[in-house]
């Protein structure tokens, strides 16, 4: 997706709780995939063209691909051929859509057809698919029908196992970034615990008071045990009444011990919760040796034959004899039968964190599909770093880079420059607080970045200068908190480097403390839904400088499906109607708030004193507010221009051109390959084993082949051969060759076609199920196996 941006940044600071307030979340106005195959009809007749089979796909940008189409001239009949073609794509991650324009046909083949009457199909059928034509494609399809030959860069990530609890009734994840931090609340008996994701108070020489967000628990110690408390300390209404503490003003006023307390969980190290609603139920996987729980909205499974527990977290994969451990990382070593999992399971989901599976290399590919921007360079006019204090940097280990330590945003100072990354973005200066100008290109020293630095995820962000003259940026997964991680068999997906990043504290004179978590790999319910295309995360932070800032989506850029990973069970999640992304210090106040570029509708991206505001899209590649397009409303006008495009309705079946020049379908009994205007079956076990043999006698057998062979060369030494005897002879030969080139065609073409649908079906199967989980809504208390709610 191309985009000039221009950041309006507005004035102040916006708290988390009112973000929902100031946006209303609306239906993007892009073009969706309607369907394959297509129909298109002009003054000569109707042309079906069926979903593109992509040949190379180069930067992401230049695709080359084929397309099987049946053609029905006016008053004529049917005619099937390949259309072999050259387009360019843009992208948008948010939408999962891919606009194909600049379509250059390379070749029309017609199997079977005379010359003469090919030479009259041809331009008809290019008559339909002029230069100007566009198509919109759902990104999932054509990640599906991408071969992925090369192996990606992959990182190396942390996989030291987190503490992992295990609850069968309503529980929290108190969890204290590191050792607690503790600050005295002025005027009171009180202080609070900094670094707690969770409303933590305490009385000096006394007792801890938790609050869960329902009610409020007592404890003498931080590891509990907790008990429910109806009667606060009286300095508590102090807090209540102080306007730094606005946020918890209701809370304290108005407390309450009813019902029964959720087990708490302590920890101040990385940990996870798997929480069962009651005792562990399992189900069995067909045609595998492997269960899966069905009642926790943890991906658990039981390997029978070996007698293992499996669970996933953030993409990893850890196994334990016993729920209680302990657990050790497993991904590169998962049991075969996991590959095995039917994609019509409840437990499908898993197979994209599954080395090897089709569905991992999609995830893969998907993640380095890069979102693109051109930059107005009056952008940066409004950039802003806000430091608390005088900035402060620390070193980058491995590099001679420091970054910036007390402020939210990504500061790299580079020898005497600045570099700011914000929202996607590269900014310099000679000065760590500005003004800023728009870099036209990034130190190669920013990219050596380890990924045991908090600001790692910059070097996924790149800007160039085109040759044009326009700054061009980019950033692929990575920047916003999903690896690739490499594995024996496999590339996967992981949410977060796995490193742990110690906070930032600051302490001014007179005020509370300042505390800055980075953002962390566990213990936020990182998991990937494979439906929405999203890691999704909750975290809260909780203190007099403002509410929680809680619900984070990752990645692939789009969705914001996070569940509060910090409270399970009837207590829900306190982030339901925003989006935090740590990693880009990103807000969003609907379902599409990763992109870090723009968001679709009316929504609010909010990063620190910092916000973008834009308008409903109203095309594909159109105006959007400050965001114009870089082909402006042409591709998505190109494609409603042509009015007479739609989703066709055929009953030819599903047609694939395959690489020997072949058109393939399916009618539901087995394959059928075109030629001249018939099918022939080719699929059933005992044509395709006639056609390999065939393939394998014309090979081998070098009677019948040395004989053509020779007649042919007898004739061709022969001066005294009749015009006769010289087409039979020809013919002959080339009736042999043609004999054992068909079987071989037929055979290889049925193995390719069975691997083409496959693809083309997984990837219809994806789509689908993003659009669903886009329909469903944003942010909610639950993970999703269905993309959206919580598994019962």
């Amino acid at each position: 997706m191309k985009t000039t941006i221009t950041l309006l940044l507005a004035i102040g600071t916006l708290a988390t709780s009112n973000l929902a307030a100031k946006s209303k979340p609306e239906a993007a106005g892009a073009p969706a995939d309607p369907g394959w195959p297509r129909e298109r009809t002009n003054e000569q007749g109707r042309l079906i063209y069926y979903q593109p089979q992509v040949d190379a796909w180069t930067n992401f940008k230049q695709l080359d691909f084929r397309m099987a189409f049946s053609l029905t001239p006016k008053g004529g009949k049917e005619i099937i051929g390949i259309l072999e073609v050259q387009a360019q794509t843009d992208v948008n991650v948010d939408n999962h859509n891919v606009v194909i324009s600049n379509f250059e046909i390379k070749d029309v083949k017609l199997p079977g057809l005379d010359p003469a009457k090919a030479s009259t199909i041809d331009p008809m059928v290019r008559s339909f698919l002029p230069a100007g034509h566009t198509v919109v494609m759902a990104l999932d399809r054509l990640v599906a029908s991408v071969e992925k030959t090369q192996a990606p860069a992959t990182v190396q990530v942390q996989n030291d196992p987190p503490k992992i609890f295990v609850s069968y009734t309503p529980a929290i994840l108190l969890q204290i970034d590191g050792e607690p931090t503790r600050a005295e609340i002025a005027d009171t008996n009180l202080g609070f615990i900094v670094n707690s994701n969770f409303p933590l108070f305490f009385e000096k020489d006394g007792a801890n008071y938790l609050f869960t967000g329902e009610q409020w628990l007592k404890s003498p110690v931080l590891e509990g045990p907790w008990e429910p408390v109806a009667n606060l300390p009286k300095d508590m209404t102090k807090v209540a009444n102080n306007p730094e503490w606005a946020q918890m003003k209701k809370p304290i006023l108005s407390p309450s011990a009813k019902g029964k307390p959720p087990t708490i969980f302590y920890s101040n190290k990385p940990a996870e919760v798997i929480l069962f609603q009651g005792q562990p139920a399992y189900a069995n996987i067909s045609g595998t040796q492997l269960s899966f729980a069905t009642n926790t909205d943890a991906d658990l499974f039981i390997d029978t034959a070996a007698q293992q527990y499996y669970y996933l977290a953030a993409g990893r994969w850890f196994k334990a004899a016993d729920l209680r451990g302990p657990w050790t990382y497993a991904t590169p070593e998962l049991p075969p039968d996991f590959a095995k999992i039917p994609e019509n399971s409840p437990a499908a989901r898993v197979l994209v964190s599954v080395p090897g599976t089709e569905e991992a290399k999609d995830a893969v590919l998907m993640a380095q599909v890069p979102t693109t921007a051109v930059v107005d360079p009056k952008a940066a006019e409004q950039a802003k770093v806000a430091y608390s204090g005088d900035p402060e940097f620390k070193s980058i280990e491995g590099t001679s880079l420091q970054y910036a330590t007390n402020t939210a945003d990504k500061v790299i100072k580079v020898g005497d420059v600045y570099y700011l990354c914000l929202q996607g973005v590269w900014f310099m200066s000679p000065n760590p607080s500005g003004p800023w100008t728009t870099a036209t290109s990034v130190p190669k020293e920013i990219y050596t970045i380890p990924p045991s630095s908090p600001v790692y995820n910059v070097t996924y962000v790149t800007q160039t200068t085109t040759p044009e003259g326009s700054i061009q940026s980019s950033y692929t997964a990575g920047y916003l908190g999903t690896f690739i991680a490499g594995a024996a068999v496999g590339a996967i997906l992981t949410s977060g480097t796995g490193y742990y990043y110690p906070p930032y504290y600051g302490y001014p004179v007179g005020g509370y403390p300042i505390y800055r978590p980075y953002a962390t790999t566990y213990g936020v319910g990182s998991y990937y839904n494979t439906y929405s295309g999203a890691y999704g995360a909750a975290r809260g932070v909780y203190g007099p400088y403002g509410g929680a800032a809680a619900g984070a989506a990752y990645n692939p850029y789009t969705g914001t499906y996070a569940r509060g990973a910090t409270a399970y069970g009837p207590y829900g999640s306190r982030s339901v109607a925003q989006a935090y992304n740590p990693y880009t210090g990103t807000y969003a106040a609907t379902k599409q708030g990763s992109n870090a570029y723009s968001s679709w509708g009316q929504s609010v991206v909010s990063n620190g004193n910092k916000s973008a505001y834009t308008q409903h899209y109203s095309n594909a590649n159109g105006t959007v507010g400050s965001i114009q397009g870089s082909q402006g409303g042409a591709a998505v006008g190109a494609s409603t221009k042509y009015g007479d495009t739609a989703a066709a309705k055929t009953s030819s079946g599903n047609m694939y051109a395959t690489h020997d020049g072949n058109v393939y379908k399916n009618t539901g009994s087995g394959w059928s390959s075109y030629n001249n205007g018939s099918w022939n079956s080719v699929n059933s076990s005992a044509s395709s084993k006639n056609a390999q043999e065939q393939a394998k006698n014309y090979q081998n057998s070098g009677t019948n082949q040395a004989s053509a062979q020779q007649q042919k060369q007898s004739y061709q030494k022969s001066g005294s051969s009749s015009s006769s005897n010289q087409a039979s002879a020809q013919q002959r030969a080339q009736s042999s060759e043609r004999s054992g080139q068909s079987a071989q065609s037929r055979s290889s073409g049925s193995s390719e076609v069975d691997r083409e649908a496959q693809n083309r079906q997984r990837g219809a199967s994806q789509s689908q199920r993003f659009q669903q989980a886009s329909r469903g809504g944003g942010a909610g208390g639950g993970a999703a196996r269905g993309g959206g709610g919580r598994r019962r």
